[in-house]
């Protein structure tokens, strides 16, 4: 926001009343030192006070004896200076206390310091940069109006950091909007009354904003202007420190500044700047601009090595902003793996898909040990002009006019070294000459590459939180990636960076926060972040072949200094990725982006590793940014928000077990006879209701704290109360475990099991037990754990060596813990297996219907029907609907349960492989009826969503109105995915041409 202000103060001056008492006692003090010639006491004195124009402030905060040994430094300085003929002194003083802080060092107006002490990064980092307003300091920092000499051009500057005293430390809901509660003592005291109400202005738009609210003010009169930054505390770290270094770039120094904080838990900071060259007006306002825009890129990423070219003004902070992205950008995508890899994917693959999960692991470690973060670091640290150019081609297609909401017509102004849009081919060979070997060439290719693919973005956005860009998926090498995804999106804050990937318009898939317990951890996590997100948002496809949604999924990875801010970068992910889908006319945009997709897209959010609790936040957010599908922008809310909470109804566990039944019907025998080992305890959603709802004798439990074990059948009872109350092994009353029954806990050291095995450690022992012997059981379900923990390399273990499986029947309920080799070579060995995208899809279907309620009912239906009642009770339709749904979950589990069962006796193809075929020929012949005519054949199309469409719902709105309101993407996805599966189901994979006929014979009967 620009505004036009007047020469009001923003402060009352300082004024020093005992400042003639103070200058007296410094001059007594030089005096008794006797280290500077009496005649010249008196005069450098005077010219300190009176000339060098020190703001009063820091003759109020500082002692005589502190002034003294200042002067007598500056005198020293400026000696030494003479004798070695310099005329630059360096002066740098500093006083630190509990309280309050004092720095003092020479500056030169417009330049930013690269070497000596950096004193604004010291107070960021121990003053500026803090959630916890208690720990709150206020800054005051002034330069002098003098120089420190008459040939000099250097000024002083002084900050001045004191810690809060606020006027009510707690304030409530109403009181955190009064900056008259929530305010400092001195601040309020000093402040000037207009100055007092933008305060309030910029302290109540902050409150209801998620990023920062950025406000300049252009002075009429004087040559000098203001930005007004206010921002939630703990939201952005180094930011005081790095705008000094942008208002340089653009050719401001700045007078005075001050950094204030709330007990409401915001932070305004005020620069008030001064042109330091002579420039037009209309420069001096496209100049502020910048620094409007530069300051929203420095709240939203983290420090890095690549500053150092802001520094030095190699690049603008913009140009800074582009390079990190594209140095993320190269490090996931960078094609590392050449023809050679090629060539060998296409003869392995080929000749056995056991393969290609060795082709996987090769994979892996080519990309690890060809191009690590530092090799490409160092490329990009000495391509600068290149850098300018490939920043140009990006900005040309997407900076737009904060002023006008149009693009602009003169590039110029963008201040780009080369308004002169060039083609592929003249960018590429400008980059073959720039570069010196193949290593810079691939590494400058990859920014001209997500140049190409960026489709949307909010990187010009003044309000944004972190950066988000809408990527087509096109970059993706079809042998690393055979399956393209629909969409993809990049995000990067601050504290994180993460993807979201889908595979089709209409999709919905969790959110997953990554922690890495040490540097080596985050390492590995960041080099496998997309391939994990592919492969989830793949497997999660898969999984949603019976609703409307395709598969998604979002990876969020904490900076590994940011381990304890998963919320934040929640908050921050969430609201960039809404930048990118509020766009055109939506209430909820922020600025206009330019679109070059050109296509209304929504995204359903739902919970998963570490963001379970963070749902309604992201559907309330959505609503505060007008979007109007807020009611089912994220699944897994509370029960108060219309959520339908899956551990509490088992709508996993509902899919999962339909599984392990279906397998004990075909085989006729009693659930209660056969052992199960389970990995995944008793305190989580699956592994809870997987004890709750099953009947056999289970032997073996893997959690979060360790290992349980009983060869003769886990006491029940006591698995039971452990299982309702959601608590983890430890708590299990170990006197209830029969002969050979022991528990081993993550923390414990040296255990001698029973058996009088030793144990080293329990850490290590609950890592491999799914490996070890004391795991065998008739059945496994794997319902937690890390994915690809059976793999090609341990599958082994489970196989005796008379070639038996140590486990008879395998139902994965956690998604990805067995590799597709692991699973083929068990299977060849007798096991019956069912994979995690057909027996863990009962959630998916909770989940999309849960959306379906949201799209459909009005807000107020939505409350009444949905929504827990101002009594605490539960509609008695919900209650209905939630039956409805675990109906729904128990009748796809069977239909795919029989289709695949019928399919492996019909084939002899693993189940595994028929699951992934029974998948694929769903979604692919969903993906081809929403291209064919059958939904524009009204009657035909009202029979299907008839019976597609949950009873409950129909009954209450009707077909008409539901067609209404809910979007018609959705509901012909709805359409094409009932059908598809249904056939699929009915008619296997491989059916015949007259089959389809046969099927849809009853659909046009209804409709006559």
């Amino acid at each position: 926001m620009v505004t036009v202000a007047n020469s009001a103060s923003e402060y009352s001056r300082n004024v020093f009343g005992d400042k003639k008492q103070h200058m007296d006692k410094v001059i007594e003090i030089l005096n008794s030192q006797g280290l500077m010639h009496s005649s010249l006491v008196n005069s450098e004195v005077e010219w300190f006070y009176e000339s060098l124009g020190m703001d009063d402030l820091y003759f109020m905060m500082e002692k005589p004896s502190v002034v003294a040994d200042h002067i007598l430094g500056f005198y020293a300085s400026r000696l030494a200076g003479i004798s070695s003929k310099k005329e630059k002194f360096e002066i740098n003083f500093d006083r630190i206390d509990d309280e309050s802080a004092v720095f003092i060092h020479t500056s030169t107006p417009g330049v930013s310091r690269i070497d000596g002490p950096h004193y604004e990064q010291i107070i960021d980092e121990n003053y500026l940069d803090i959630s916890n307003p208690k720990l709150a300091y206020r800054l005051e920092t002034y330069r002098s109006t003098g120089t420190i000499s008459d040939k000099a051009k250097s000024s002083v500057r002084a900050y001045f950091v004191n810690k809060c005293d606020f006027v009510n430390p707690a304030p409530d809901s109403i009181e955190s909007r009064d900056i008259n509660q929530v305010g400092d003592k001195i601040f309020l005291a000093k402040v000037a009354d207009d100055n007092r109400k933008k305060y309030q202005e910029l302290i109540n738009l902050a409150l209801e904003r998620t990023g920062p609210v950025i406000q300049c003010e252009i002075e009429e009169t004087l040559d000098e202007h203001r930005i007004l930054i206010a921002y939630r505390q703990g939201s952005t770290s180094s930011l005081f420190a790095g705008l000094s270094d942008l208002y340089h770039y653009n050719g401001f120094y700045s007078s005075r500044k001050y950094v204030e904080q709330f007990s409401n838990g915001i932070t305004v900071i005020s620069l008030s700047l001064v042109p330091s060259r002579v420039q037009s007006r209309e420069d001096t306002l496209l100049s502020l601009e910048q620094v409007v825009r530069g300051a929203s890129l420095l709240y939203c990423l983290p420090n890095s090595p690549l500053q150092i070219m802001f520094k030095k003004s190699e690049l603008s902070v913009q140009e800074v902003s582009y390079s990190y992205i594209c140095w993320i950008f190269a490090q996931h995508f960078l094609n590392r793996l050449g023809s050679e890899f090629t060539t060998l994917s296409e003869i392995l693959g080929s000749s056995a898909p056991e393969n290609v999960e060795i082709l996987n692991n090769i994979k892996k470690r080519l990309r690890q040990e060809t191009f690590t973060r530092e090799t490409i670091l160092s490329v990009i640290l000495t391509q600068a002009p290149l850098i300018k150019l490939l920043y140009n081609e990006f900005a040309i297609a997407h900076y737009v006019s904060s002023a006008s909401n149009k693009l602009r017509p003169s590039l110029s102004m963008l201040r780009l070294s080369d308004s002169k849009q060039l083609s592929d081919e003249e960018i590429d060979a400008k980059i073959v000459l720039s570069v010196h070997n193949s290593k810079e060439l691939l590494i400058m290719r990859s920014f001209h590459q997500f140049n190409k693919h960026v489709l949307k973005t909010n990187f010009y956005q003044p309000t944004k939180v972190a950066l988000s860009f809408r990527m087509s998926p096109g970059f993706l090498p079809k042998v690393e990636y055979p399956e393209s995804p629909y969409g993809i999106f990049l995000i990067v804050g601050a504290e994180f960076r993460g993807f979201h990937v889908r595979f089709q318009d209409i999709s919905r898939g969790g959110l997953r926060i990554i922690r890495s317990r040490d540097e080596e951890a985050y390492t590995s996590n960041q080099r496998s972040l997309f391939d994990e997100n592919y492969a989830l948002a793949l497997t999660q496809h898969r999984k949603n072949k019976d609703i409307p949604e395709g598969g998604a999924k979002g990876t969020i990875l904490l900076n590994i200094d940011c381990q304890d801010k998963p919320f934040v970068a929640f908050e921050k992910y969430v609201d960039s990725i809404l930048d990118l889908i509020l766009v055109g006319n939506s209430p909820g945009i922020k600025e206009r982006i330019v679109d070059l997709y050109g296509k209304e897209e929504i995204l359903f959010f739902g919970p998963d590793e570490g963001s379970a609790g963070f749902m309604d936040w992201a559907s309330k957010h959505a609503k505060h940014r007008g979007a109007s599908f807020w009611k089912a922008f994220t699944t897994g809310k509370s029960q108060d928000m219309g959520g339908i909470p899956h551990d509490k109804y088992a709508m996993t566990t509902n899919s999962v077990h339909q599984y392990v039944l279906g397998i004990l019907r075909k085989l006729s025998i009693d659930e209660s006879t056969i052992t199960k080992f389970q990995t995944g305890g008793p305190d989580g959603d699956l592994g809870s209701n997987e004890i709750i709802i099953s009947k056999d004798k289970t032997t073996s439990i893997v959690d979060g704290n360790g290992v349980l074990h009983d060869p003769s059948g886990i006491n029940r009872e006591e698995l039971l109360k452990l299982a309702k109350n959601r608590k983890m092994i430890d708590n299990f009353d170990i006197s209830k475990l029969g002969n050979g029954g022991f528990r081993v806990l993550v923390d414990e050291t040296k255990i001698t099991l029973p058996d009088g095995t030793f144990v080293l450690n329990g850490l290590d022992f609950r890592n491999t037990y799914h490996t070890s012997p004391y795991s065998a059981a008739t059945l496994f379900v794997p319902c937690g754990g890390r994915p690809e923990s059976i793999d090609v390399n341990n599958v082994s273990k489970l196989i005796s060596s008379d070639g038996v499986p140590r486990f008879k029947y395998i139902v994965e309920g956690a998604n990805l813990f067995f590799t597709q080799d692991a699973r083929i070579r068990i299977e060849k060995a007798g096991a019956v297996l069912f994979k995690d995208a057909s027996s863990n899809k009962g959630g998916v279907t909770s989940s999309s219907l849960e959306v379906l309620s949201a799209l459909s009912f009005s807000d107020d239906e939505h409350r009444s029907l949905m929504c827990t009642q101002p009594d605490g009770s539960l509609p008695e339709f919900y209650q209905k609907y939630v039956k409805e749904v675990q109906n729904k979950i128990i009748r796809n589990a069977r239909l795919e349960f029989e289709c695949i069962w019928k399919e492996s006796l019909r084939t002899g193809k693993p189940k595994c492989v028929l699951s992934d075929e029974v998948s694929k020929a769903i979604v692919i012949m969903r993906a081809q009826l929403e291209s064919t005519s059958l939904w524009d054949n009204l009657k035909l199309r009202n029979v299907v969503l008839e019976e597609a469409l949950p009873p409950l719902i129909l009954q209450n709105l009707g077909l008409e109105t539901i067609m209404k309101r809910v979007p018609q993407a959705y509901l012909k996805s709805i359409f094409s995915a009932h059908l598809a599966s249904g056939f699929i189901y009915e008619f296997g994979t491989e059916p015949t041409q007259f089959s389809f006929f046969e099927y849809m014979s009853p659909y046009y009967s209804k409709a006559k």
